[in-house]
Order: structure tokens, then C-alpha cells, then sequence
């Protein structure tokens, strides 16, 4: 498709908004434009630009509101990230790697007590964990499909097995642009609150498939240095109270199973917190604009800090925040609907019932 010219430009534009002076440089063209109602006629024409590799822009100022029309900057060439054999290479990659990683738990495992052949608990476990990671990101395309959002198959992120976690979860990257508010938050809420439904299916089959160790044999083996704590979330708690396990005088056996439930929560609860590029980042940024989102940002890398002890985590975030703080919708000016704000409350509290709080129970 040949370049559009300027005037094809202006041809668009007019088509849609009510254009009142219009001003042109070099590298932009800027409308003003008269419309009360913006935010879908926004939305259309930032997709019928893209198609023409341009973009648009909304910006607000004491005079009214503009539209500046650019073409797309030059973009790296990244060919390893285009190539469609990528994404299905680290899949297959990190299927080995949860496997490995499952065999092995279940081995540990069936030292204390048998709980089944080990490839085929791996075999579970590999089910439950790249299930909770793939429905997360199924969430993210689904709605990015929904409002027309081009996006790149899932990237699974190969992980430590045996002695750290299999896969440090997957990312999606995007081919257009976020074209307001409304659609970044949309977006973000999708995948968490997509992944922690089958996080919770995983931890009630785990929980009732998790043996309660013996008082004796709990207390040889933590003096052995052979069973660790850990600190369950509070919808694990919950989990494991409905077929009666967890209480302060058992020890719940922590399975391959119980564990791919443990890291859904846990990746759950990093990325609704509200800071960075995560997804609880997007959702902050979209309700309360760049400053606040900084803000949160840095109290996010706090709790990570203490009381949890995140500190790889948190600093993790605050580099990467610092070189590149969040996203940039094109209409940061269209209000964002009131219900979204009654969902971002939920979303406080699923954060807080996925957190890994120091409460013990599970070894």
C-alpha cells in the first residue's frame, strides 16, 4: 500500500471529527476539532490510520483538543520476535522443563509419602501450571481481539527447574497501539482474572489430593532440613479448610499440584499489583493517570520489600521501571467508565487474598 498523502490525510480525519484549524509541519499534522463525543470516533480512526502506518494522538490543552497525525517511527528490526516457529520453540521448551521439574517434586515427594508414578504427576502438574499461565494470556488476547487490539501469540519464558520454578510465567507483545484507557484496563484485568479461576480449580484438586503428615514425622523431618515452610495465600487457606487440612495443628504436604496452584497465586498477586508494566500497573495508570501510577509504583516495590522479602522482585521492578515507566495510551483524555473502578476495588482484594502473606500451614 503507497504512502497517503497529506490531503488524504486531512480527507480522513474531516470524515470523521469536525476539524477546525489545521496545521501541518514536516513530520505532523495537527487538527483541531470541535466534537463533544470523541472517545469511538477515536477508536475508528486510530485504526484506519494504523492501516496506512500512521498515528494518531489526542492532546488537550487550554485552547481545546487536538489530533496529531504522525507516521509510525522506524521500528528495530527484531526477526527472532516475528518468526512464527518462536513462540511454539519456547513452548515446547518450557513443556520439557515443567516435566523435569515435576518428576523431580513428585520424587522428593514420594520419599515422605507416595503420591503416585512420578511422569504421570509430572504429566499433572505440567497440565495444572501451563494451564493457569496459558489462560492468563488467552484472557489478554481475548480481549485484546475484542477491541481490535493486534497482539503476538504468548512467548513462555523458560525458567530454573528442580532448583527455582520451571517458567517465570509468559508475555504477550503488542503489535498496534493501546488507543485509550478504557482498552488498557480491559485488557490487563482480563488475563489475572482468567488465570486465578483455574488457579482456584488447581488448588481444590490439589488441597483435596494433599496428605496431612503425621505430627511425629513432620517435626523429624523439618529437624532433618527436609520440608520447608511456606506461606500460603489466604484462597489457598480457603482451599485447603473446605476439605478440612490447613489448620494450626497440621502440616499439609506441599504436591507438585498444591505447588503449580501456589505459583498461580503468586504470579497472580505480582502482577495485580499496581506498578510498572504489569498487568495491576496497566490498571493503575489507566484509572489514575501517570503520576499516581508512579507513586504506586514505588509502594508496590515497598510491600515487595517488607513485609514480604521480594527483594530480587522489587528491584526487578524499580530498574525496569525506571527506563521505561508505563503505557502511553493515544486518548489519555476519553474518561474511563465508572464500573471499571468498582472492578479495580475487586481487584485490590483478589491481590490480597492471592499475597503470600507469612501464614504457615503447608511444608
Amino acid at each position: 500500500m503507497s504512502e497517503p498523502t497529506q490531503e488524504e490525510i486531512i480527507s480522513v480525519v474531516s470524515s470523521i471529527f469536525q476539524v477546525g484549524n489545521i496545521e501541518s509541519t514536516l513530520e505532523t499534522i495537527k487538527f483541531k476539532i470541535e466534537d463533544i463525543e470523541i472517545k469511538s470516533k477515536f477508536v475508528y480512526l486510530a485504526q484506519k490510520l494504523e492501516e496506512r502506518n500512521l498515528v494518531c494522538r489526542l492532546q488537550k490543552t487550554p485552547e481545546g483538543l487536538y489530533i496529531l497525525v504522525n507516521r509510525f517511527p522506524p521500528r528495530k528490526q527484531r526477526r527472532w520476535l516475528s518468526s512464527s516457529w518462536t513462540p511454539r520453540v519456547l513452548f515446547s521448551v518450557v513443556v520439557i522443563l515443567v516435566m523435569i521439574d515435576g518428576y523431580y517434586r513428585t520424587e522428593a515427594t514420594n520419599s515422605i509419602i507416595n503420591i503416585g508414578e512420578p511422569i504421570e504427576m509430572a504429566g499433572i502438574y505440567t497440565l495444572s501450571l501451563l494451564g493457569i499461565l496459558g489462560i492468563h494470556e488467552t484472557g489478554h488476547l481475548v480481549a485484546a481481539k475484542l477491541h481490535k487490539l493486534k497482539t503476538s501469540w504468548p512467548y513462555f519464558i523458560p525458567g530454573i527447574p528442580v532448583y527455582g520454578i520451571p517458567t517465570f510465567g509468559a508475555i504477550i507483545t503488542s503489535r498496534g497501539l493501546t488507543v485509550n484507557r478504557h482498552i488498557l484496563f480491559d485488557v490487563a484485568i482480563a488475563g489475572p482474572i482468567a488465570g486465578l479461576v483455574i488457579t482456584v480449580l488447581v488448588s481444590i484438586y490439589g488441597s483435596a489430593t494433599a496428605p496431612v503428615l503425621d505430627e511425629d514425622l513432620a517435626q523429624e523431618l523439618f529437624a532433618e532440613s527436609r520440608l520447608l515452610e511456606f506461606n500460603e495465600p489466604l484462597l489457598m487457606k480457603a482451599t485447603l479448610a473446605m476439605f478440612g487440612k490447613g489448620g494450626d495443628d497440621q502440616e499439609v504436604l506441599l504436591t507438585p499440584v498444591l505447588f503449580a496452584a501456589w505459583l498461580g497465586f503468586f504470579i497472580t498477586f505480582i502482577n495485580l499489583l499496581p506498578a510498572w508494566q504489569l498487568d495491576g500497573g496497566h490498571m493503575a495508570r489507566a484509572l489514575f493517570g501517570q503520576k499516581w501510577h508512579r507513586i504506586a509504583t514505588y509502594a508496590s516495590i515497598g510491600v515487595l520489600f517488607w513485609p514480604l522479602n521480594l527483594w530480587f522482585m522489587a528491584i526487578f521492578i524499580l530498574l525496569m521501571s525506571s527506563r521505561n515507566p508505563g503505557a502511553m495510551p493515544l486518548d489519555d483524555v476519553s474518561p474511563i467508565p465508572k464500573n471499571r473502578k468498582i472492578m479495580y476495588a475487586i481487584v485490590i482484594v483478589l491481590a490480597i487474598l492471592c499475597a503470600p502473606f507469612p501464614i504457615t500451614g503447608l511444608i
